[in-house]
């Protein structure tokens, strides 16, 4: 068998410049390590990139899921309505308050919630909607918000993959009652690992402060008793899930490249489409005219009639090819944890439909134009090795 030629190309890939490494060592060197002053520069940071009032950092995007799950009330009993077509987190958040995950399957166009499956799925237990923008591309946020205020819910909406993102011109993170985003690698701005909840509640602002660090206030205006300037309250069950002014000084560095980083992005989709959006094996993503996408992921789905491979071949010859695909996202109802639980296959037919036929392609900003047409000349070798005769 022939060695590939190429160096591997990932799926996905943080970028840390000079200027990023020395914020990190002037937190090292400072009298603050964890949660300060670099933590809540950083929670304005983000607060004035989206024209929001408040911003709460947390240690990852899921610790910040479950702070806004708190925050909103979900507990035992209530149900919360997601979609089947993310990562495990959007669900197991309402999990962690002893709600219950009620998934609704998603357009086939977007591969985003779809507003009329979250309709059905509504009875007197929905207390919230946690939408997720799948790939950057926001939510028909409009028709969420309008069902979420008709039926007196709570709209969170998940938007890992979307800072950056806009809908009918305005910014994602300033529009749902609580919206969540997250700093992994392989995001468009890194803090090793971290989230963020962005709102303009002063209510949950003051739960998702008081609940990343482990129920405890030392707000003088919320205290029961004080005994004196050292004295504070665990006035409820929280948890530690702060981050660190290292994590944070790092976001800081990073966030002042975010455009630019996302304007590389949408270079690179132009490239694709300009070359797969006329190949009839493969269909390019839909965009939504009312948003505009931030591209974290640039999924392809394979029409499977038209070739005589399968996706896991496919998949396969890709990897043996040094390219670096990934599957976005094994639905969450299909998990054996979420099948013990009563989820079956089959229930969101949609969502398992797109799952057999897609492959997420190399997206980053430091990936070169050379990468970028390896890729596609890999692509269109293998369409026509394989597509149907």
């Amino acid at each position: 068998m022939k060695t590939p030629k190429h160096r591997y190309i990932p799926y996905g890939r943080q970028f840390i410049e000079e200027d990023d490494i020395q914020a990190v060592v002037d937190v090292l060197k400072s009298d603050y390590l964890t949660t300060g002053p670099a933590v809540r520069n950083f929670e304005k940071k983000i607060a004035d990139y989206l024209g929001v009032k408040y911003a709460v950092a947390f240690s990852n995007g899921t610790a910040a899921l479950h702070g806004a799950c708190f925050a909103a009330g979900i507990k035992e009993g209530d149900e919360v309505i997601t979609t089947p077509m993310t990562f495990a987190a959007s669900a197991n958040c309402i999990l962690y308050q002893g709600g219950r995950p009620t998934f609704a399957d998603i357009d086939p166009k977007t591969y985003n919630i779809d507003p009329n499956e979250i309709r059905k799925k509504i009875n007197s237990k929905t207390k919230a909607i946690i939408p997720v923008d799948f790939t950057g591309q926001p939510v028909k946020l409009d028709e969420i918000m309008t069902i979420a205020h008709e039926n007196n819910l709570i709209v969170i909406e998940d938007a890992a993959h979307a800072i950056g993102a806009t809908y009918k011109n305005r910014k994602i993170g300033s529009i749902a009652d609580m919206t969540m985003f997250s700093f992994h690698p392989v995001k468009h701005i890194t803090t090793g690992e971290g989230g963020i909840i962005t709102t303009n509640n002063k209510i949950f602002y003051d739960k998702l402060l008081q609940f990343r660090s482990h129920g405890i206030t030392r707000d003088i205006s919320l205290l029961s008793d004080n005994h004196g300037p050292w004295y504070y309250e665990m006035q409820f069950l929280g948890y530690n899930y702060r981050m660190s002014d290292i994590q944070a000084a790092l976001g800081c560095s990073q966030i002042d490249k975010l455009n630019a980083f996302i304007t590389r992005r949408k270079e690179i989709v132009k490239q694709y489409n300009q070359v797969l959006e006329d190949i009839n094996e493969i269909q390019t993503p839909f965009q939504d005219s009312n948003g505009v996408s931030s591209w974290h992921l640039y999924v392809i789905k394979l029409n499977k009639d038209l070739l005589v491979i399968d996706r896991k071949q496919f998949f396969e010859e890709l990897h043996y090819a040094n390219i670096g695909v990934n599957v976005h996202y094994i639905p969450v109802h299909l998990q054996p944890y979420y099948q013990k639980l009563g989820y079956n296959r089959g229930d969101y037919p949609i969502a398992e439909d797109l799952y057999e036929n897609i492959i997420t392609l190399p997206l980053f900003p430091t990936m070169t134009n050379e990468e970028v047409r390896y890729v596609l000349e890999t692509v269109v070798n293998l369409v026509n090795k394989y597509k149907t005769r």
